[in-house]
């Protein structure tokens, strides 16, 4: 889990992926998708299940999006490298 940064949270709004009414005084927390996957996996009930499972072929289907182009493969790569 990590804390959002103000121009990350920014981002996050300006994308309708938090709503733009109300107020924090903190800023938010999200977690990786490795922390969701290991907090999925440690919670024993039906919707964390589930929802470990929609994780597991969520990614599935973007590395097989992303092996199949390569040309974003290539961009991710220079990205990871700045």
């Amino acid at each position: 889990m990590l804390q959002l940064s103000e121009v990350e949270l920014q981002n996050l709004k300006s994308q309708n992926a938090i709503s733009r009414w109300g107020c924090r005084r903190t800023l938010h927390y999200a977690f990786t998708e490795h922390g969701m996957l290991m907090l999925s996996s440690v919670l024993n009930n039906q919707t964390a299940i589930q929802v470990n499972i929609q994780i597991m072929r969520v990614y599935t289907k973007i590395r097989e999006m992303i092996l199949s182009r390569k040309d974003v493969l290539l961009k991710l790569e220079s990205l990871g490298k700045t």
